[in-house]
């Protein structure tokens, strides 16, 4: 009766063996996987992070900017966490840096 017994669980684990991936494969999908998400997902977003962190650290006086609200604006002070912009006269607004979205070339705001 154990002879039986072991027969089937050496049947068992052979067709398993035989049916399963390969060591080499499952590391090679994982390692396909891990790239996939480096060139999709993270290098683009730290692009754009050093991107935006190149274009707040290049706010100076007289810049013009759009804040992440749409607020077309002049910049007539900077400090270090806060840029002020005229947004029209006698109105000027306090942002916070990190809130610019974009620098306009010089003129935008006389154009529109």
């Amino acid at each position: 009766m154990s002879f039986f017994i072991s027969e089937a669980v050496a049947e068992t684990a052979a067709a398993g063996a035989a049916a399963g991936p390969s060591m080499m494969g499952q590391l090679l999908m994982l390692g396909g996987f891990v790239l996939i998400f480096y060139f999709i997902i993270w290098r683009p977003q730290s692009k754009r992070a050093k991107e935006h962190k190149d274009l707040i650290g290049g706010i100076t006086k007289g810049d013009e900017v759009v804040t992440s609200g749409g607020i077309l604006g002049k910049v007539t002070k900077v400090s270090d966490d806060f840029v002020t912009l005229k947004v029209s006269e006698n109105v000027e607004l306090n942002f916070q840096k990190a809130s610019v979205a974009a620098a306009l070339p010089k003129g935008t705001i006389k154009a529109i």
